[in-house]
């Protein structure tokens, strides 16, 4: 008996058609243009056009970010949006590409400030134009803007400049990154890098220092101060004397996490006698089984650490299968960081501390959108391509900002975005005066995306200039 076919049978060929593909990218340009980035970031590197170059610098980097956000992880990949000039209009070649990095790259500092004053002209517009929904909206001491800092480190499976040994025992880079936290509400936010060799230190204060203070380059309204409405959030790795130091005289909030001494078990059973524990909360704000906090101020000697600073502590059961560490004590994981926010529950501090796990997430998806390997062999070619993915994720948060701000595509992640909204099905059609997107109507999500569109389509325009 002849087997009934499980998928259609179709007839296949190669022939002229008005399909496109990539058309929910329609949503990443139109972020671009909403924000004022191409404008900000044609003007900034505008030395680096040469004499009548087709292709401008600042188009260059913004088709390499589009080709990130799109699922790209290369030089090479924006042949998929070369492939559509109706889109992404014209597209340079492979190696006019290459040429203007390498150009980028032979004034690295320069060019890297150039962009990076775009991008913070560019975020200052799109944080106005979300109104309530901007992430600094109504930030004070006891709610602050949230700036996440973490390192990763970044495998390189080639010889290149300054890809040294790690402390993993691999062979790459260990870049230093800041993601604005958005909350559950939405994604994160890429606001400043630096880009180091392998052998770069986890803990290095002179690191963290020079990236809060890109950082503060990047915040509406964060110069010269911005107080205690900003909170830098790190894990122990932000834990030192001359970081925590910093942050104090710059007057900035910041939970930081902090190695507990050897004589901890002693501290321990101090705050036990005392009855000093509390129980912790989970994210909901209900109680957490099995777990408390305390705080262990008062019970330290904390001299040589700034003045207002608190040291709070979270024991917890280890969950089934995790493996036991020699500094557990009775029973408990027990760790700790330190805080200068008072006047609120031990609790809220914790969960908001614990909370920075969501930089992990914001890592991974950046290693999903360029991060993986730095592809050029050049260390500042690389720190351009740096700038570049901080730019994809930059225009990703944004698109997600401006034109989902309730929708729940907000806090899709890029992956779910390349299945159902940038690959969505549609055709162009020209009319006399007019070109014509038709997105597919039965594919799921494309009334969500032209409604997207139109509201990005909206908003205020950038001002001429």
């Amino acid at each position: 008996m002849k087997p009934t076919r499980t998928y259609p049978r179709l007839h296949i060929d190669n022939a002229p058609s008005n399909a496109l593909g990539h058309a929910g990218g329609l949503l990443l340009t139109e972020t671009v243009h909403t924000s004022g980035l191409d404008h900000h970031l044609k003007t900034a590197l505008a030395p680096w056009k040469k004499p009548f170059a087709v292709h401008d610098p600042a188009k260059v980097l913004l088709d390499l970010a589009i080709t990130l956000g799109l699922g790209g992880d290369a030089l090479s990949d924006t042949t998929a949006v070369r492939d559509e000039p109706d889109l992404y209009g014209p597209v340079a070649s492979n190696p006019t590409i290459t040429r203007i990095v390498q150009t980028l790259a032979s004034d690295v500092d320069q060019a890297l400030a150039g962009i990076n004053q775009a991008r913070a002209t560019a975020r200052t517009r799109v944080w106005e134009l979300a109104g309530p929904h901007a992430p600094n909206h109504n930030a004070d001491a006891q709610d602050p803007l949230i700036i996440d800092i973490d390192a990763s480190l970044v495998t390189s499976h080639s010889e290149k400049e300054n890809a040294k040994p790690t402390y993993k025992k691999g062979f790459g880079f260990h870049p230093l990154l800041a993601f604005i936290d958005h909350g559950d509400c939405g994604t994160g936010e890429p606001v400043a890098e630096l880009l180091r060799p392998g052998n770069a230190g986890s803990n290095t204060a002179a690191d963290h220092i020079s990236l809060v203070k890109l950082i503060l380059d990047q915040l509406p309204g964060a110069n010269p101060r911005p107080g205690k409405s900003v909170l830098i959030r790190t894990d122990t790795a932000g834990g030192t004397h001359d970081f925590v130091e910093f942050l104090t005289k710059r007057r900035l909030s910041y939970s930081v996490g902090w190695m507990l001494p050897e004589h901890t078990p002693e501290l321990y059973r101090q705050l036990t006698e005392l009855g000093a524990w509390e129980p912790a909360y989970d994210t909901n704000g209900d109680p957490r089984d099995g777990a408390d906090v305390a705080e262990l101020t008062g019970v330290l000697d904390l001299t040589g650490w700034p003045e207002g600073m608190r040291v709070i502590v979270r024991r917890e059961r280890p969950h089934p299968g995790a493996q036991l560490r020699f500094d557990d004590v009775d029973g408990y994981r027990v760790t700790a960081f330190v805080t200068n926010t008072t006047g609120a529950q031990l609790a809220d501090l914790e969960v908001r501390h614990r909370s920075r796990a969501r930089c992990e997430d914001r890592i991974r998806i950046a290693k999903g959108s360029g991060l993986r390997n730095f592809p050029l062999k050049g260390f500042d070619q690389n720190q351009i391509w740096l700038a570049v993915i901080a730019l994809a994720g930059e225009i990703e948060a944004w698109k997600s900002l401006l034109a989902f701000p309730d929708h729940e595509i907000r806090r899709w992640e890029p992956k779910k975005l390349r299945m159902h909204v940038y690959a969505v099905p549609a055709t162009i059609a020209r009319t006399a005066r007019r070109t014509v997107v038709h997105m597919k109507e039965t594919a799921r999500w494309a009334g969500a995306i032209v409604a997207g569109l139109d509201l990005l389509r909206s908003l205020p325009g950038p001002a001429p200039g």
